[in-house]
């Protein structure tokens, strides 16, 4: 038999202080103390509450090796019913780590229909917004969600992120962003999964017409690359970000600088030519690196 190392008091002090160092947010104490707690009593009919918090707590602390191995065991006890929040919670730890089988299993359980297959997800999830490092810069991209919690920067970035990161984000919206009918969710990051080889440049065009700078957004997203002209960056509130915003299309035209994701100088260079050489009046120059960051007003 093995040997009990908590009295029952001992068990008792133990958990009030997880408890109190989660209302705390002291996550890494909290998590700490239902784990000496759980490595005792692993099977006590609150114990599934447990190894859940336990796992969420790490995931908070984004220690995705531990949210791992105690999302399992937590997931194991969850029962099973549909739309289980330990399913969730393993699937990301599971993606972070890279064991697709494991999180193939979760999004399962958690009743998410993937495509037939084995290994890394790839998916259509459709198009959402995800808001960069929601603690500091809080920069709202556009993403194509290619797993239930991976997406695509479709974007490129004002801050010193990048076109073609793959970002995990978390599963509940926190804000939403409207163009025309359609609603998407904006999700907030939890992690960079994948950094993109996709630098970004700064240059000068002019675009006589509308037309003009959509062609030139055209001419890199056909290469799989992208452009934002600079003005159109918008400065949102923390609480106006985290709620409905309209997104409307606005008439962009004459000089303008621009951001160029491409993976190199002589790439924008080349997209830059052929746009410029396909209409009357289109121009471009002065293209350079882009500087790390973006001033706030």
């Amino acid at each position: 038999m093995s040997e009990t190392r908590l009295s029952r008091e001992e068990a008792v002090a133990l958990l009030e202080r997880g408890e109190a160092a989660a209302e705390a947010h002291d996550w890494a104490l909290a998590a700490a103390c239902y784990e000496e707690f759980l490595a005792v009593y692993p099977d006590t009919e609150f114990s599934p509450v447990l190894w859940f918090d336990a796992a969420l707590y790490h995931k908070f602390l984004r220690n995705w090796d531990k949210a791992y191995e105690i999302g399992k065991q937590a997931a194991a006890r969850a029962g099973d019913a549909e739309g289980e929040p330990a399913f969730w919670n393993l699937g990301i730890a599971a993606t972070m780590v890279r064991d697709w089988a494991t999180a193939r299993r979760a999004w399962a359980q958690f009743g998410i229909a993937l495509k037939p297959g084995e290994g890394e997800i790839d998916d259509g999830f459709g198009m959402a917004c995800v808001r960069l490092d929601p603690e500091g810069d809080a920069e709202v991209v556009w993403v194509r969600r290619i797993c239930p919690t991976r997406g695509r920067v479709l974007s490129v970035p004002f801050t010193d992120r990048r076109f073609g990161e793959i970002v995990v984000h978390d599963g509940a919206p926190n804000g939403e962003r409207l163009v025309g009918e359609h609603s998407y969710p904006v999700f907030d990051e939890l992690a960079l999964w994948q950094a993109s080889d996709t630098a970004t440049w700064r240059a000068q065009v002019t675009a006589p017409e509308e037309a003009d700078m959509e062609a030139l957004s055209e001419a890199f997203t056909a290469r799989d690359l992208a452009m934002e002209p600079v003005d159109s960056i918008k400065f949102h509130c923390q609480c106006c970000s985290e709620g409905s915003i309209d997104v409307e299309r606005t008439a962009v035209s004459g000089a303008r600088d621009v951001l160029l994701a491409a993976p190199d100088e002589g790439a924008a260079r080349g997209v830059l030519d052929e746009w410029a050489a396909g209409g009357g009046g289109r121009a471009w120059h002065a293209i350079h690196a882009k500087a790390e960051g973006v001033p706030h007003p």
